[in-house]
């Protein structure tokens, strides 16, 4: 008994209520152990439901049932106190003596496998008081992604020791592992709307590059502002050089810088425009007579026409819908990758991407202010910095 008396004190293995032994012994919420039949008893006969040792009340009588760990502990305990009591002696044949050194080691034996046991249960109570204690911290968190990385570790078998009898009942926590879920269902959904709808453009926006126009590329109606950020159609023919870089007849303009490899933003308000087109083209693209935008001919563009009616120039032509109309195009080129991608800026939605281009020279960028439309479409096609806040 002093073996036992040290590993664990014997008041401990007495209920609070009756002062005996643990009979069938449960555990509250709380982490106090009781009979069963005490606790029942007890708050059966009172209108308020509380912890009897620590007063802790409760809004209705908490689901417990036998702490199966805990009531190994109390029979091993029972056993004890039997044994050393009263030892019972190995009955002796005939003409032999009870060996009283035989006696004494099984004794010990005995007693060295029950504080084994003691211990073991000990290190049970512990760890699973520490998970309850957890779980009571996790049933409010709003941190749902954590509650379920810590809910299988909390409700896989105690580490210790194999309890045939003992395990923690997953449909306990089923409520609130699906609550938790569904949280967590709901903002990836979320998340992933915004990058869908915002990321992809905020990272291609990190390759903006300082688009300035090319006045020898430009069509001699095409007006371009002192700084070649803005390119509007003129009402008359401006007397230029006739060089083997302009376009003409087709009203249009290039960047002055070309691109070899790598990745490359920019982007052009179009405003309340009828008609443009915008894009990147090859460096060997037809610049004199009519010419067909498609991606064959080194073309990679898309158009508005009419206001409303806007294409992406593949071959044949796509027809796009777009909910909104954009006021500021952003043109994203990948050159290893083969693709140009356009985004309405403000937002921050995607329109259309061309995929598989061969990309064998330098691209540049492309604009086209496109026709009069009766005045209506005299607006100039601007070049717009790209804004980094968050």
């Amino acid at each position: 008994m002093s073996s036992l008396g040290n590993m664990l004190p014997e008041k401990q293995l007495h209920c609070t209520i009756c002062q005996q032994v643990f009979t069938e012994p449960v555990t509250t919420p709380c982490g106090h152990n009781f009979c069963q039949a005490c606790i029942h008893s007890l708050w059966d006969s009172s209108d308020v439901c509380q912890c009897p040792t620590c007063n802790r009340p409760f809004t209705s009588q908490p689901e417990i049932s036998i702490n199966t760990a805990f009531k190994d502990l109390v029979d091993a305990f029972r056993k004890m106190i039997v044994g050393s009591s009263a030892l019972p002696l190995p009955a002796a044949r005939p003409g032999e003596v009870v060996c009283d050194v035989c006696i004494t080691e099984k004794q010990k034996a005995v007693e060295r496998r029950a504080e084994e046991i003691i211990s073991e249960l000990q290190q049970e109570i512990t760890e699973l008081q520490r998970r309850n204690t957890e779980l009571e911290e996790l049933r409010n968190t709003e941190d749902h992604l954590h509650l379920l990385q810590r809910l299988p570790f909390l409700m896989s078998p105690p580490l210790t020791r194999e309890w045939m009898e003992f395990s923690i009942h997953p449909e306990l926590c089923v409520g609130t592992m699906r609550r938790a879920l569904s949280k967590v269902e709901s903002i990836l959904e979320s998340e992933l709307d915004r990058l869908k709808k915002e990321g992809k453009l905020k990272r291609m926006q990190k390759y903006a590059v300082d688009v300035v126009l090319d006045p020898d590329t430009a069509h001699p109606n095409i007006v371009l502002s002192p700084d070649g950020k803005q390119a509007g159609r003129g009402e008359l023919l401006h007397v230029v050089p006739d060089n083997p870089q302009r376009f003409d007849p087709v009203i249009c303009v290039l960047g002055k810088t070309g691109f070899l490899s790598g990745r490359f933003y920019f982007q052009v308000t179009v405003g309340s425009k009828t008609y443009w087109d915008l894009g990147v083209v090859k460096e060997s693209v037809n610049r004199k007579g009519m010419i067909t935008s498609k991606p064959k001919n080194g073309f990679w563009t898309v158009r508005l026409r009419n206001g409303d009616e806007y294409r992406a120039l593949e071959s044949p032509s796509i027809l796009l819908s777009l909910k909104e109309k954009p006021q500021t195009v952003g043109v994203f080129t990948d050159y290893e990758e083969g693709t140009v991608s356009f985004f309405d800026v403000e937002n921050e939605s995607h329109i259309y991407t061309f995929t598989g281009c061969l990309f064998s020279e330098r691209i540049f960028p492309f604009l086209s202010p496109s026709v009069c439309d009766e005045g209506k479409n005299m607006a100039p096609l601007v070049i717009t910095p790209v804004s980094h806040s968050a």
